[in-house]
């Protein structure tokens, strides 16, 4: 049941959509080294998210407290932002999954720091997820509908990678790597524990692992990108991402790791199953 905020002033309707009714969506936010512009990019996210008329939070993970992230994240002072870090830099991936585990929302987004992708772009995310009864909705840059500025290299590297992606998984998706997700909850309560990967490919190995327990739907999403210069990726990024990607497709096929995990977990009893905490951090 959607409350009806129409007469109420924004501090209200914001208290109200995320104190008195269960959280209906998590977004989270990995941070690495954005000190600079976090404080801005999370007033315009909740601004993007107080729209949506939906009970939420948001879970910022700071992968590595080396710079001023964690201190101007704190600084913006609303009930529904909560702020995890650690001293060290782990990976995207972790600090994924360690949201995820901190995160009760029935949905479940993700979406890059930076802000590179535009977070009013959560809404058809949440609208398609609902019209078509999808089990992730995944940003995709070749989406007709994806209004994209982007280098021409960075096109063809991301295009080469898809198709690699394809070759070795039969994934059926045009964009693995885009940072803008949307999953139900189960589909990441079932998927998150039986993943290896911390830092480059942690994307893909989610989408794999998921549809290799049977959530098959993934639908794609529009997104609007204003690619930012000053991004981390790299080309050492790049080679790790495809040596994380073999190393998937090891695991999936070779080694059977994931099946095999699946079951551990199922015949571990749930007072010891594994848990998440921030390492040294808070």
């Amino acid at each position: 049941m959607i409350a009806d905020l129409t007469k109420t002033s924004p501090r209200d309707a914001r208290k109200s959509r995320t104190s008195t009714r269960p959280v209906e969506l998590s977004v989270i936010v990995p941070a690495y080294k954005e000190g600079r512009r976090i404080y801005s990019n999370l007033t315009r996210l909740v601004g993007e998210l107080d729209k949506l008329n939906v009970a939420y939070e948001v879970i910022v993970v700071s992968d590595g407290n080396t710079d001023s992230t964690v201190s101007e994240a704190r600084r913006f002072k609303s009930p529904a932002v909560k702020v995890f870090d650690y001293p060290m830099n782990i990976g995207k991936g972790f600090a994924l999954s360690l949201g995820v585990s901190q995160s009760s929302g029935a949905l479940v987004t993700f979406i890059d720091a930076d802000m590179e992708l535009d977070p009013a772009n959560i809404k058809v995310f949440i609208d398609l997820m609902r019209d078509s009864e999808c089990d992730a909705v995944i940003g995709s840059k070749r989406h007709p509908g994806s209004r994209v500025a982007y280098p021409a290299f960075r096109r063809f590297q991301s295009a080469v990678y898809q198709l690699f992606v394809r070759l070795l998984f039969n994934l059926d998706v045009r964009d693995t790597q885009t940072g803008l997700k949307l999953f139900r909850r189960q589909v990441l309560q079932k998927a998150v524990p039986l993943l290896a990967i911390k830092r480059f490919a942690f994307d893909l190995e989610l989408l794999v692992v998921a549809r290799f327990l049977g959530h098959t739907k993934i639908c794609e999403a529009p997104i609007t990108l204003d690619y930012q210069f000053e991004s981390t990726v790299n080309l050492a990024a790049a080679w790790n991402v495809l040596w994380d990607t073999a190393a998937i497709f090891y695991r999936l096929r070779i080694l059977r790791y994931y099946e095999r995990r699946r079951q551990q977990l199922l015949n571990t009893p749930a007072d010891e199953s594994p848990t998440l905490e921030p390492p040294g951090g808070s």
